[in-house]
């Protein structure tokens, strides 16, 4: 007796073995895909400072004993730790922060902190505004910019302009505008970091050289 398969049979079981294919392919995806984000980290923050203040030997002789130096002051955005870079050479007037990356302090600390040292492994006592004596003369320091700027997608500089006002008992005694760039060896905040260090160091030795040539009255 020969046995026959029906047709809508075939087809019935042809369509459950597809949606059966489909719904674990489906599931397939959807666990590799979950796994995937799973295994995804968060981008991690990175902290930058100067580094150590080092080279002491090769520092400039401080031209006087003592000095008082304030705390640096400067635009409200710089009185936090985001670090800035602009694209000159697209857009300069927009003032843009890497996301993944800050400072480890304000740069009015950062830089606030190095000049003394600076000015300290020169040979000269650094004083605080509370320690003052009378006829100590008294340096304020002032930023101006302080950026990582790309010139090209290629090149870039670190950029610190600072104005320096020296006081001796209540009297101007002079001002200067230093400003240095410092090349970047990478076109990330590292490079800009390193380079932003690098002028400020430099802008330091500016300023002590600067003092020597200054009429202070020996007290």
């Amino acid at each position: 007796m020969n046995h026959t398969q029906n047709p809508r049979t075939n087809v019935s079981t042809n369509v459950t073995t597809t949606v059966r294919r489909l719904l674990l392919a489906a599931s397939t995806g959807a666990a590799l895909l979950l796994a995937g984000c799973a295994s995804e980290k968060p981008a991690l923050n990175t902290t930058f400072d100067f580094g150590p203040a080092t080279n002491a030997a090769q520092a400039a002789r401080a031209p006087i004993a003592a000095v008082v130096v304030g705390e640096v002051t400067g635009s409200a955005a710089l009185d936090s730790e985001r670090m800035y870079y602009r694209l000159n050479y697209s857009d300069p007037l927009q003032a843009r922060t890497y996301a993944n990356s800050r400072w480890s302090a304000t740069p009015l600390q950062m830089v606030t902190q190095r000049l003394k040292s600076r000015i300290a492994q020169s040979g000269a006592k650094v004083l605080s505004v509370s320690d003052a004596s009378d006829g100590v003369p008294i340096l304020r320091l002032e930023i101006e910019d302080f950026t990582h700027n790309f010139d090209s997608q290629t090149q870039s500089h670190g950029q610190l302009v600072l104005r320096a006002s020296l006081f001796q008992g209540h009297k101007l005694i002079d001002q200067k505008t230093f400003d240095r760039k410092n090349p970047a060896t990478s076109m990330d905040a590292g490079g800009g970091a390193r380079a932003l260090a690098g002028a400020t160091d430099t802008v330091a030795a500016d300023v002590i050289a600067w003092l020597a040539t200054l009429p202070l009255k020996k007290e």
